[in-house]
C-alpha cells in the first residue's frame, strides 16, 4: 500500500486513483483519460517501490504525466487547482435558467470535480418554504413556475402576466436563497445552488460566487430532454411539452435578465463543454483575484 502524506495538514491517508481521478478532471480532461493518467501515476510510484510518498510528489509526477499526454493547457490548470485548494477560498456557484435546460445534471458534474458536498435546488428552498407559509398568504409558492400568473393578483406592469406571475414567485424563494447563502458566506463552505428562480438582479453576490444561466437553443432542444429526462424520473414529459411555450418566455426573460447584469449565458449543448467553460470562467476570474491578492 502506497501511503500519500501532506506536511501541512499533517495527515496519512492511502493513494486512491479515485482521488487523483478527480483532481485531474478539475483541469479540464475527460474522466477517461485522467483515470489512465492516475493509474500510470499509480504504476510509476509502485515501479519506484515507494511505500511513503508526499502530496506535492504526487503534484509533480502527475503534472509531467499530462505534458507526458500533450496535455499543456490541462497541465497549467492542474497546477492552478492544486494551489487554489492550499488557499481555502470558499466558493458559491449558482446556476440558473429555465426547466430542462440540465441544470442539476450540470451542478452533480461540478460538485463531482470540485469536491463540493452541497448541492442544494432552489425546488428544494421552495418547498420547505410551502410547509410554513400557507397558501393563502402567497399562493404564488404553491404553484409551479409557468403557472404562478394564475394566482397573482393583476398590477401593472411592462411584462406579460406569465413573466409577473413568475417573478413573483422569484422574488418570494429569493428570500430562502439569500437565507442559504448567507449562511455559507458566514460559515465558508463550498456550495453550488441550481434551479429556476436564480435570475440575475434578484439575490446579492459576494466576490467569490459564480453566477450563470444555462440555456436550451429552441423547443425542438427542449422536447428532446423533456423526454429524455421522463426515461429516468417520474416527471411526465407531457406535462413540460403542454408549457413549452411558457418555458421558452420564461427563459427569455431569464437570458435578457443575465445580459443586463452581466451574468455569463452558456448554451448547453453537451455536458462536458457546459461544465469546462464553467471551471474555465471560474478559473479565470479567481486567478485575477489571486493576483490582486498578491499585489496587494
Amino acid at each position: 500500500m502506497i501511503i500519500v502524506t501532506d506536511p501541512e495538514r499533517k495527515i496519512r491517508l492511502p493513494f486512491s486513483r479515485g482521488i487523483l481521478t478527480r483532481s485531474i478532471t478539475l483541469a479540464g480532461v475527460d474522466v477517461g483519460i485522467a483515470y489512465i493518467i492516475a493509474t500510470e501515476v499509480q504504476k510509476e510510484l509502485m515501479e519506484r517501490k515507494l511505500k511513503l510518498v508526499t502530496t506535492e510528489e504526487i503534484r509533480e509526477l502527475t503534472y509531467q504525466k499530462l505534458l507526458d499526454h500533450g496535455l499543456n493547457e490541462a497541465a497549467k490548470r492542474y497546477l492552478f487547482w492544486r494551489q487554489f485548494r492550499k488557499l481555502k477560498i470558499p466558493i458559491t456557484i449558482l446556476l440558473g435558467g429555465a426547466t430542462g435546460v440540465g441544470k442539476s445534471t450540470i451542478a452533480t458534474e461540478l460538485a463531482f470535480r470540485l469536491g463540493i458536498r452541497s448541492v442544494i435546488g432552489t425546488d428544494t428552498i421552495r418547498e420547505v418554504m410551502k410547509r410554513i407559509i400557507a397558501p393563502e398568504l402567497l399562493p404564488d409558492l404553491h404553484t409551479s413556475s409557468f403557472l404562478a400568473w394564475k394566482v397573482v393578483s393583476s398590477r401593472k406592469s411592462d411584462n406579460s402576466p406569465l413573466i409577473r406571475g413568475f417573478e413573483n414567485q422569484v422574488q418570494h424563494v429569493s428570500v430562502g436563497v439569500s437565507a442559504v447563502l448567507e449562511r455559507a458566506y458566514k460559515e465558508g463552505f463550498n456550495t453550488i445552488i441550481e434551479g429556476i428562480h436564480l435570475v440575475p438582479g434578484y439575490i446579492k453576490l459576494n466576490e467569490n460566487s459564480f453566477m450563470y444561466v444555462i440555456t436550451v437553443k429552441g423547443k425542438k432542444d427542449f422536447e428532446a430532454r423533456f423526454y429524455e429526462r421522463a426515461r429516468y424520473s417520474k416527471r411526465s414529459a407531457d406535462y413540460y411539452l403542454k408549457h413549452i411555450d411558457a418555458i421558452l418566455e420564461i427563459q427569455d426573460f431569464i437570458v435578457g435578465r443575465a445580459k443586463e447584469y452581466g451574468i455569463p449565458i452558456i448554451n448547453n449543448v453537451e455536458l462536458e463543454s457546459t461544465v469546462n467553460a464553467i471551471m474555465e470562467n471560474i478559473m479565470e476570474r479567481l486567478m485575477e483575484q489571486i493576483d490582486e491578492m498578491v499585489k496587494d
